[in-house]
């Protein structure tokens, strides 16, 4: 790690020091469900969801039990819910089956279960179960990139350079510091530059077109 990406993970540590995740859930099964859901939709709206969705069906067996249509119905409001319903009930089938009704703390298992990649293992290996994880999701890719901390072309890729740069008992904080520096400052479209607390650090071509 370099001065400058020093001086960056510092100003970031600082201004996010109590930053968590904003996805409500009291345990790793209905965290992995919260996640599986959060694609492409805001973790408010899917904790709108959720909170109509666990009292009523609260493990592994009710959601692999569950018609179809029926958690078409109650998930429908988050986009994508043909295929997230699809990938619930056969990962739920599957916890069921093969992990006696819990949800593995392995990334290998875990990305076995449908609907699950690198990013959502990632969030429950670190949330649910306190393993040091980098989560690449779109304000971690973009926000790494532009600020010159990361260059891989995909969120794998960006995920090995992170955890490279960074110590590993830091790589699940500064997860979070990534991700509500992009939801706050550093957005896709229109990012804050005017505000940002590493405007001077920044390599980022957006910033320069302003």
């Amino acid at each position: 790690m370099d001065k400058r990406q020093k001086t960056i993970i510092g100003r970031l540590a600082k201004e996010y020091a109590d930053a968590r995740s904003a996805l409500q859930y009291s345990n790793p099964f209905e965290l992995l469900i919260a996640t599986i859901l959060s694609a492409q939709c805001t973790d408010k709206r899917v904790n709108v969801i959720t909170a109509r969705l666990f009292p009523r069906y609260g493990s592994p067996a009710a959601f692999a039990d569950m018609p179809a249509a029926e958690l078409e119905k109650l998930i429908r409001d988050c986009g994508l819910f043909h295929a997230k319903a699809k990938n619930i009930k056969a990962a739920c089938r599957m916890l069921v089956d093969k992990f006696a009704g819990k949800v593995p703390g392995g990334m290998d298992d875990l990305v076995s279960l449908p609907g699950v990649g690198r990013k959502t293992a990632n969030v429950v290996l670190s949330q649910a179960f306190g393993v040091p994880a980098i989560a690449v999701d779109t304000h971690v890719f973009r926000v790494s990139h532009r600020l010159g901390l990361a260059a891989g072309a995909d969120a794998e890729k960006t995920e090995r350079e992170l955890q490279e740069l960074l110590p590993r008992q830091s790589w699940s904080a500064a997860h979070h510091w990534l991700i509500w520096h992009g939801r706050l400052i550093c957005r896709a479209r229109n990012p804050l530059c005017g505000k940002c607390l590493l405007a001077d650090l920044c390599r980022s071509e957006d910033k320069k077109e302003k």
